[in-house]
């Protein structure tokens, strides 16, 4: 085996990764909006964090993600970190399929949200991103503060209706 043919797989070095926490939620369902992102790069922190006046959670959701991605200047290895199992199932088991079928569901149907969600592969191809589910509202200090920046983005742009 020739000296380039070796593959060695390294865990990622913790200081070549961005480590991203997304949020987004609407009060009510569907309703007025607030999405954030929490990206973190060795010391440095960047909030990103929006509104949509009429929209859903999961539009929320992903637009948060989506944002995240696209705010990425050069190739990078990218961990997400969501509270969303639709984000974190959409884009790691059901795309595929999806993608597959004209961007249709299991029966037929036009898969919801497609736009952000050619949003986010899009944004995504030129990085090594890893999808990481954590639950809502348990502690994560990093998940916590990504909930709290999407309602204080909602809440400043519309209120707390």
């Amino acid at each position: 085996m020739a000296y380039d043919e070796i593959v060695v797989s390294l865990p990622p070095d913790p200081d070549k990764v961005v480590e991203v926490w997304t949020d987004g939620g609407c009060k009510p369902n569907p309703g007025p909006g607030g999405w954030a992102a929490i990206l973190t790069f060795r010391n440095v922190v960047k909030e990103l964090s929006g509104t949509k006046p009429v929209t859903t959670n999961n539009r929320m959701e992903l637009t948060a993600a989506a944002e995240a991605l696209e705010s990425l200047k050069r190739p990078c290895h990218v961990v997400i970190h969501t509270d969303s199992q639709y984000l974190k199932n959409g884009i790691t088991k059901w795309i595929t399929g999806w993608v597959r079928k004209g961007w249709r569901g299991s029966i037929g149907d036009p898969v919801a949200n497609i736009d952000l969600w050619k949003r986010i592969l899009a944004a995504g191809e030129i990085h090594r991103v890893e999808w990481k589910w954590v639950r809502g509202h348990d502690g994560n200090d990093m998940n916590e503060r990504a909930d709290r920046l999407a309602t204080e983005a909602r809440r400043a742009a519309f209120g707390d209706k």
